[in-house]
């Protein structure tokens, strides 16, 4: 149980670096906790909406997606294209950071708080 929440908690962390880099780089905010928070949020609101939609062919996987870029949108200014770059951002930050991780021995390659990695 212990083990299980020290990656949970670890990979929240890696997947909120991703979220705070894409907000610095595109909309200039530096916030780090709120990074944690969104990251936190997108990833509730992603395992929700996907066990709800993520079964539908098509349709549900880009239903989780969009529920999650609301998340991003919601919480950093500009709109559904900085939305998107955010994300964007931040998912190339994490499959950096997990690469480096995983070539070290020390994590695997998944982190929670940005889709796909």
């Amino acid at each position: 149980m212990i083990d299980n929440l020290v990656v949970f908690v670890v990979s929240l962390l890696i997947g909120a670096i991703g979220i705070y880099a894409g907000s610095k780089l595109i909309v200039d905010v530096e916030n780090y906790t709120y990074a944690i928070v969104t990251a936190l949020l997108g990833a509730v609101v992603w395992s929700v909406v996907g066990l709800f939609f993520g079964w539908v062919p098509l349709l549900g996987p880009l239903l989780v997606f969009i529920a999650y870029l609301a998340v991003i949108n919601a919480r950093y200014p500009g709109g559904w294209v900085d939305a998107a770059a955010i994300t964007i951002v931040a998912w190339l930050s994490v499959l950096i950071v997990l690469y480096v991780l995983a070539l070290l021995g020390v994590t695997g390659f998944d982190a929670v708080g940005v889709p796909g990695t």
